[in-house]
């Protein structure tokens, strides 16, 4: 596999880094955003292209792939940044893109790339757990539409949300591959409810409560009963990208705890003179330089389009980076001592988000089973 950046790769990188520096001072990364501040940041990633990188050229797009999505992640968890970028761009905007009507993809994506809206994605439910295909959520055909009803859990940024993609069963069992359909539902459908709560990286997610809830027939995005297929896909690139927030996190915690090192005195000598700590900071750029690796593996499988092949390599990729962000984040914090546990200190913010990354979409031990079963 060739790792290798072009002159474009490195100008996007260099673009979006600057921004970051811009937005996102070093003394504040991790601190929970103001209303003002999260809407000045979306509408300035708007205007750098990057709510419509990876979207197609006809709704105000860049067509932009894998590893130039890969990049910006990178940056973006490299300053604890982007919002809603994860939950609005790749999850919900790439998967309307690709499964939704013309009419649906015009009437959303041309705002979400202009920063003027905001989407969410709603496939996990309270007893599913990592199991894409164990949905409860009921939607009954009525007259020329349809009416949803049930209950979403784990919904990144929806209480800001303009619109949900939800997934709901047409037909089948609960925990049946067949018989599950994703709609388009307006926040503010009758029946729609949202409860917001703070996750453990000082973001947000939400709880959806559907009750009830009229759509029409065109609601319906993608094919009836067969969406199963989409929302793997839409997992997966998920996946590769929170694996490249997560070595951007990692970038910054070894630069951190490098400045620690040398800057701090025991018995009259720097830290960085004693070995046993530098043979941890060995051990962090290390698994830095595996966890660099299996993202730009990440990224290229989902690029390759082969589905077997692409649930295999990401499933390996989360779970070395999984595993590598956990131990790195406690070594950083032990390596800054009690400071390290004080949210004044930036690398509790990075562990913090390390931790939920790994439980995004299944975690280290779940992909772990997943790469075995495919091996």
């Amino acid at each position: 596999m060739d790792f290798s950046l072009n002159d474009e790769h490195i100008a996007l990188r260099d673009a979006v880094r600057r921004f970051c520096d811009g937005e996102y001072p070093a003394h504040r990364r991790g601190d929970a955003e103001s209303d003002g501040e999260a809407a000045a940041r979306w509408s300035a990633m708007a205007e750098l292209g990057l709510l419509g990188l990876p979207l197609a050229a006809d709704v105000g797009g860049s067509e932009q792939g894998p590893t130039e999505v890969m990049l910006v992640a990178q940056e973006l968890g490299r300053a604890l940044g982007g919002g809603a970028w994860l939950s609005s761009v790749v999850l919900a905007g790439q998967l309307l893109d690709e499964a939704g009507t013309p009419a649906q993809r015009q009437q959303w994506l041309p705002a979400l790339a202009a920063g003027q809206a905001r989407l969410a994605l709603a496939i996990g439910e309270a007893d599913a757990r990592y199991d894409l295909s164990r949905v409860s959520t009921r939607a009954r055909a009525h007259g020329d539409g349809w009416v949803l009803a049930g209950a979403k859990t784990l919904v990144l940024d929806g209480a800001r949300a303009d619109a949900f993609i939800v997934a709901a069963r047409t037909a089948g069992d609960v925990a049946d591959e067949a018989g599950i359909t994703l709609f388009l539902v307006p926040a503010g459908t009758p029946g729609v409810s949202v409860r917001e709560f703070p996750t453990l990286d000082g973001r947000s997610a939400a709880h959806l409560a559907l009750r009830e809830v009229a759509l029409g027939a065109d609601a319906v995005v993608g094919q009836t009963g067969g969406a199963l297929p989409a929302i793997i896909t839409t997992a997966d690139r998920a996946n590769a990208v929170l694996c490249a927030e997560a070595v951007g996190a990692l970038e910054a915690l070894l630069d951190l705890t490098a400045d620690q090192l040398n800057t701090r005195r025991q018995f009259g000598s720097l830290l960085a003179k004693f070995q046993v700590l530098q043979h941890r900071v060995a051990d962090m750029l290390i698994a830095l330089e595996q966890c660099k690796s299996m993202a730009c593996v990440a990224a290229m499988a989902v690029a390759d389009g082969d589905p077997v092949q692409r649930r295999r390599l990401v499933s390996a990729a989360k779970t070395v980076i999984g595993q590598a962000g956990r131990q790195v984040g406690q070594w950083a914090i032990q390596m800054h001592g009690a400071m390290g546990m004080t949210d004044e200190c930036r690398v509790g913010h990075y562990a913090k988000r390390l931790m939920v990354i790994n439980q995004l979409f299944g975690d280290a031990g779940y992909h772990l089973a997943c790469f075995a079963r495919q091996a």
